[in-house]
């Protein structure tokens, strides 16, 4: 646990981060986390925020190295670390940046993990059986139907408000990172999904509040502090579903349906922009990486079903 000194510097950064730039909150988590961490070893070697140099901050990254911390984690690290020198010469805590000029280790550039169009409809079928009870049934479809329709991040998916879909809309209104808003079409089969969902949830709902409780303002509620269903326990549903669907648990999460949705599009001549507008992303560059992936499907395609591909 930081110090006083330490845990004003942050606690004072991360006010200013959502404040200022609309950070989501899983983003200041992160962030908070990272320099809790990083407070916590300039203690532990006798130094403090106010006083480490470059040369302290290299050898916490080199801690973290020896930690056995993926690229990514490190090279995020660096980037809060970068983040807070930068606003406390601002704020004139300090004079000089002492993370500015470090170059972090850089993220692997492995391509999205992904599912075949095939596989897709196994786990979607899966979905439909999975649940113990009717409500549970009903409600895993239109999770799974909304996603793979949308290609929303899980924590857009389970936060959606009620009001989202009412209607039986063909679009809806997802509010993402940063607090952006996105329009997102929904498919046949996803509508009818969540017809057949909102039905059940809505007689339970008004049982509710007959019963004196306040009934939930999401499309998937929740008894978590947060009132909707956890990403922990969508991410459990998932696991689930592969294995009734016949595939590895360890290939299969909700980004990964994320990402089938995006390079199915792709494969079917959607453009690489209005896929960008679909997931959000602030730079076309990030959804780039699924055309890499579509090539990768179509030359591992040519060699195992050209007829080439069988001499030799």
């Amino acid at each position: 646990m930081p110090g006083p000194e330490a845990s004003r510097w942050i606690s004072t950064f991360l006010e200013a981060r959502a404040a200022e730039l609309g950070a989501a909150r899983n983003t200041r988590l992160a962030y908070g986390r990272d320099l809790a961490d990083f407070a916590d070893w300039l203690e532990a070697t006798a130094q403090s925020l106010a006083t480490a140099d470059r040369g302290a901050v290299e050898a916490y990254l080199v801690h973290c190295d020896a930690q056995g911390l993926s690229n990514a984690t490190r090279a995020r690290r660096l980037s809060s670390i970068r983040q807070l020198y930068l606003f406390a010469v601002e704020e004139g805590w300090r004079t000089d940046n002492p993370a500015l000029r470090l170059t972090g280790p850089g993220r692997s550039k492995g391509l999205p993990k992904t599912l075949s169009e095939a596989e897709v409809t196994r786990l979607l079928d899966a979905a439909r059986q999975r649940g113990r009870t009717t409500a549970d049934r009903l409600r895993d479809t239109a999770l799974f139907e909304l996603l793979y329709a949308t290609g929303l991040r899980v924590s857009e998916l389970v936060g959606l408000p009620v009001a989202a879909v009412r209607g039986d809309p063909r679009m809806i209104l997802v509010r993402g990172k940063g607090d952006k808003e996105r329009m997102v079409p929904l498919s046949a089969p996803a509508r009818t999904a969540l017809a057949d969902w909102l039905a059940h949830r809505d007689a339970a709902e008004d049982a509710a509040r007959v019963a004196g409780r306040t009934p939930s303002r999401f499309l998937f509620p929740g008894d978590g502090r947060e009132g909707h269903l956890t990403r922990q326990y969508f991410h459990s549903l998932v696991k689930d579903a592969a294995v009734l669907a016949g595939l590895s648990p360890a290939r299969v999460t909700p980004h990964v349906l994320r990402h089938a949705f995006a390079t199915h599009l792709l494969a079917h001549g959607a453009d690489l922009r209005v896929i960008q507008t679909l997931l959000g992303h602030a730079d076309v560059a990030t959804t780039e990486i699924y055309t890499h992936v579509l090539d990768g499907h179509l030359s591992q395609l040519v060699l195992t079903r050209h007829p080439l591909a069988r001499k030799g």
